[in-house]
């Protein structure tokens, strides 16, 4: 039972949300409003987000700038799928923020695939890929592509077979890989070492976090309070790369995709529906969104948000409705554009 207040009684006190300490203050008969971090606890919060120095290469497959260049060929050669015609880079067009802008990948056949093509960036950062998770690597997850029949649909044995027949392949493979013959090993390893310098430039947000005040506008620091406050977005979208790498049922409207479920135990029901928490880095700010594209555009997104999405006993116990002025909406939109670099230049490879 609330206690009567005399108005305009203001009562402020400190709370914690996502790490932070927040500075609440209450109307007698509102609703809390959460103001933001004082300034030491905001310092702390930062560090949350700051971006790592270097990035990190497995012990098993270190990187060279030769493992690069031929990773980043494989990465463009339409040789690697069956009909010549698609390559990695058909769906990751570096054009298209290494995207391709469709609500529903398109597979083999010009057949529509029942997901949309997931993001490749900050990906040397991860612990499990697919909308699902299935892959534990990213050299696990380059071969999966290539070889599903709905998508590249071509096997190993024969992107080896076609890579041998290049004449210009081997030199390649020799600078990368010494002696070991072209293979799926050394195939996939190239793949995976370009993919992870495939890394988010420095955006707004990263020199607001090492000091530029004047970095991000007033918009964009209230949308950052609300997203590790009063919105919680942060208890999914989490460090620097705006990802705890886990799995989420989030109450989107639902098919017979079980996402993580598949690999799961049936008794596992929080996995039932559960897809992979995408970054937020280098967002499409015009869409569409989600594992399956449902939704078209970041209003639609934030809505979903505000409702909490469809109640199920697999719904993630961080999903919860929110009430968001019209103001605070747009506080958020204008803080996720805060996450975008410019644009960095690519050169095509010269495919051998």
């Amino acid at each position: 039972m609330r206690p009567i207040l005399p108005i305009p009684v203001l009562i402020t006190w400190a709370v914690l949300v996502c790490g932070g300490a927040y500075a609440v203050t209450m109307r007698a008969g509102s609703a809390t409003a959460i103001v933001g971090p004082s300034q030491q606890d905001l310092t702390t919060l930062k560090e949350r987000f700051r971006r790592p120095d270097g990035v990190p290469h497995p012990k098993s497959n270190p990187a060279t700038p030769e493992k690069v260049a031929l990773g980043k060929a494989l990465f463009f050669d339409p040789r690697l799928s069956r009909s010549g015609s698609v390559s990695c880079a058909t769906c990751h067009n570096p054009s298209l923020g290494w995207s391709d802008g469709l609500t529903r990948a398109v597979g083999f056949g010009m057949v529509s695939l029942p997901r949309r093509t997931p993001p490749v960036r900050n990906l040397a950062w991860g612990s499990a890929f697919q909308w699902d998770g299935r892959a534990d690597s990213l050299e696990a997850q380059a071969r999966m592509p290539i070889t599903a029949p709905d998508e590249m649909n071509m096997p190993m044995d024969l992107v080896v077979e076609r890579l041998r027949a290049v004449p210009g392949y081997a030199p390649l493979f020799r600078d990368a890989f010494g002696e070991e013959p072209i293979g799926a090993r050394t195939v996939t390893a190239a793949l995976a070492t370009f993919q992870r310098t495939l890394v988010s430039g420095e955006a707004p947000f990263d020199r607001w976090i090492k000091g530029e005040e004047e970095a991000l506008g007033a918009d964009a620091r209230r949308g950052f309070a609300l997203f590790t406050g009063k919105a919680n977005c942060a208890a999914c979208h989490s460090g620097w790369r705006f990802t705890d790498d886990s799995f989420h049922d989030i109450g989107l409207k639902a098919g017979d995709d079980l996402g993580r479920g598949k690999f799961a135990p049936p008794s596992v029901t929080a996995m039932r529906h559960a897809f992979k928490t995408p970054s937020l880095r280098e967002l499409r700010m015009q869409g569409p969104y989600m594992h399956d594209g449902q939704l078209a555009n970041l209003d639609a997104v934030i809505e979903h948000y505000v409702r909490g999405g469809e109640r199920r006993p697999s719904l993630s116990f961080e999903m919860r409705p929110v009430e968001l002025s019209a103001q605070e909406r747009r506080d958020l939109v204008a803080f996720l554009a805060s996450l975008a670099a410019e644009p960095a230049a690519v050169t095509l490879p010269q495919l051998p």
